[in-house]
C-alpha cells in the first residue's frame, strides 16, 4: 500500500498482505458469494454480455460486414482498422485512466460513466442503415464503444478486491465470469427468437431496412444499462488520495512509469505474470473468436448449429468458471490456470488430429460433428477457469489502492500481443492450406503462454510491490 511520504519511492512501505481492513472501499458483507455487493457486481458482467456476445461477436459486426455495406471484403477491412485503432487507444490510455480513478476516489463513478457511454454508443447503432455510406458510422460507434467498455472493465475488475476477501477472491471472480457467460446465453436466445429468427410477428421482426437487426442494438443498450445499475448502489467508492489526485494527465504517465519500475524492482513476478497472461489470454480469446468459424468452415455446421453450439459453449464455460473459482481458493490460481491451459492444449489437439472425417477411436466411431461437439465443448470448459483465475491472480498481487492502475496494465499488455493468435491462425492456414490447421496457431499461443507462466511464482510466494504514491 503506497503512502504519502518524502522517502524515495523504492523505500516506501507497502502492505505485506491483503486483509479485509486494508482494502479501500470494502463493501459490507464482502466475501460472501451470494451477498448483495457480489450479486450487484456480477450483474454488470451479466449485462455486459449483450455488448460482447451480441454486438461485437455474433450479430452486429456480422451485419456490418455484410454485402449491404459495400461488400464483405471492404467492410471487413474497415472494421478491422477501426478495431485496431480502438485497441491502440486502449493500450495507451487504460493504465492512466485506472490510476486516475484510483487516486481521485472515482472508481465507481468512472465505471458508471463509461458504462453509460457504452450503452449510448450501442443504442446509436440503431441509426446504422444497411447502406455503404453508413459503414464508417457503424464502425466508429463500435470502435468507440469498445474503448469505453475496456475503460469500464478496468474499474470493474479493480472492484474485485472490494467485494471479496483473500479466502474468497477466486470463487467470486469465477462467479462473475459465469454470470457473464450465462447472461450471454440469455441475451443470444432473446435476440434469436425475437429479432433474428422471430418466433412471432411484431414490429421488431420487420426486416425492412434491417429494422430487426438495428433494434438489436437498442435491446443490447438497454440490457447492458439495466444490469450495470445495481453495482452503483451496492459497492462503496474508494477514498480520494489528494496528492496523487492533483497530478495532471501527462504527469500521470510519469507516475505510471515510476510505479512500473518500482513494481519490477520490488515484485518482478507481478510483471512476469502480466506478460505471461497477455500471451495465454490472447489464445483464450481466439478459442471463442475462431471457434464458430472453424465449426462452420471445417466441420460444416450451419448458422443455426453454430448459434446452438455457442449457447452450449457459454453454458459449459460458466460451469467451468464456477468450478475453477472454488479450486482457485483451495489450491491457488496458478495451478488452476496451468491445468486449464493443459486441458485446452489436449482438447485443441484432438480437434486438429481427428478433424472432420470419420475415425475409429478406442472401439468407437467418431464423426466430425461428434469430434467438434465433444472436444469443442471441452475447450470452452477450460476457458472459464483460466480467465477467472487470471483475474483473481492479479487481484491478489495488486498493491492496495492501485488495483485500477494494475488492471489498466493488464488491459494494455493484453492489447499489446492481441495480434499473436489471429496472425498465427492465418499463417498456419496459409502454410498448410486448410482452415483446420489454423488451430495450430492457437495451440502455439496457448503453449507459449503456459511456458512463460511456469517460472512465475504463485501469489502467496510473491513479495508485495512497493510503489510511490505520487
Amino acid at each position: 500500500m503506497s503512502v504519502d511520504s518524502p522517502q524515495p519511492a523504492a523505500s516506501q512501505p507497502s502492505s505485506s498482505a491483503r486483509t479485509e481492513d486494508t482494502v479501500p472501499g470494502q463493501a459490507s458483507g464482502a466475501g460472501r458469494l451470494l451477498s448483495r455487493p457480489v450479486l450487484a457486481w456480477a450483474s454488470w458482467d451479466w449485462g455486459s454480455a449483450a455488448f460482447n456476445a451480441v454486438m461485437t461477436t455474433f450479430v452486429f459486426t456480422v451485419y456490418l460486414t455484410s454485402d449491404a455495406f459495400g461488400g464483405e471484403a471492404r467492410a471487413s477491412v474497415v472494421l478491422g482498422w477501426g478495431l485496431a485503432i480502438a485497441g491502440a487507444m486502449i493500450a495507451l490510455l487504460a493504465p492512466v485512466t485506472g490510476q486516475r480513478s484510483d487516486n481521485g476516489g472515482r472508481r465507481k463513478l468512472w465505471l458508471g460513466v463509461n458504462s453509460l457511454l457504452v450503452a449510448l454508443l450501442t443504442g446509436l447503432c440503431f441509426f446504422v442503415f444497411p447502406e455503404p455510406e453508413f459503414l464508417l458510422l457503424g464502425v466508429a460507434l463500435i470502435a468507440l464503444a469498445n474503448i469505453f467498455f475496456e475503460f469500464a472493465g478496468v474499474n470493474y475488475n479493480a472492484m474485485l478486491t472490494q467485494i471479496s476477501t483473500p479466502r474468497s477472491i477466486g470463487r467470486i471472480s469465477g462467479f462473475g465470469w459465469a454470470m457473464g457467460y450465462v447472461g450471454g446465453i440469455v441475451a443470444l436466445v432473446l435476440v434469436l427468437v425475437a429479432f433474428v429468427e422471430p418466433a412471432f410477428t411484431w414490429f421488431g421482426s420487420d426486416t425492412t431496412d434491417s429494422l430487426n437487426i438495428r433494434l438489436v442494438a437498442v435491446f443490447s443498450a438497454l440490457w447492458f444499462l439495466a444490469f450495470a445499475v445495481p453495482v452503483m448502489f451496492a459497492v462503496p467508492e474508494v477514498p480520494r488520495r489528494d496528492k496523487a489526485a492533483q497530478l495532471g494527465f501527462l504527469a500521470s504517465y510519469g507516475l505510471l512509469f515510476r510505479r512500473v519500475k518500482a513494481i519490477y524492482r520490488t515484485s518482478p513476478h507481478t510483471i512476469f505474470f502480466l506478460l505471461a497472461s497477455a500471451i495465454f489470454r490472447d489464445g483464450l480469446a481466439a478459442v471463442f473468436t475462431f471457434g464458430g468459424i472453424i465449426a462452420a468452415g471445417t466441420f460444416g455446421f450451419t448458422l443455426s448449429e453454430v448459434i446452438v453450439f455457442a449457447i452450449a459453449g457459454n453454458l459449459i464455460a460458466a460451469v467451468g468458471a464456477i468450478i475453477g473459482g472454488f479450486l482457485d481458493d483451495r489450491v491457488g490460481p496458478k495451478r488452476v490456470i496451468i491445468v486449464a491451459l493443459v486441458g485446452l492444449l489436449i482438447a485443441g489437439s484432438a480437434v486438429l488430429i481427428l478433424g472432420p472425417g470419420t475415425h475409429e477411436v478406442l472401439g468407437f466411431t467418431w464423426t466430425g460433428d461428434v469430434t467438434f461437439w465433444v472436444f469443442g465443448l471441452m475447450l470452452t470448459l477450460f476457458v472459464g477457469p483460466a480467465q477467472a483465475s487470471s483475474r483473481a491472480y492479479l487481484a491478489r498481487l495488486a498493491p492496495v489502492g492501485e488495483e485500477g492502475e494494475l488492471f489498466g496494465l493488464y488491459a494494455t499488455t493484453g492489447r499489446a500481443v492481441s495480434f499473436l493468435a489471429p496472425a498465427l491462425f492465418a499463417a498456419s492456414i496459409t502454410i498448410f492450406g486448410e482452415q483446420r490447421y489454423g488451430i495450430i496457431g492457437i495451440l502455439v499461443v496457448l503453449l507459449a503462454g503456459l511456458l512463460v507462466l511456469l517460472p512465475v511464482k504463485p501469489p502467496a510466494q510473491v513479495a508485495p510491490a512497493v510503489v510511490p504514491s505520487y
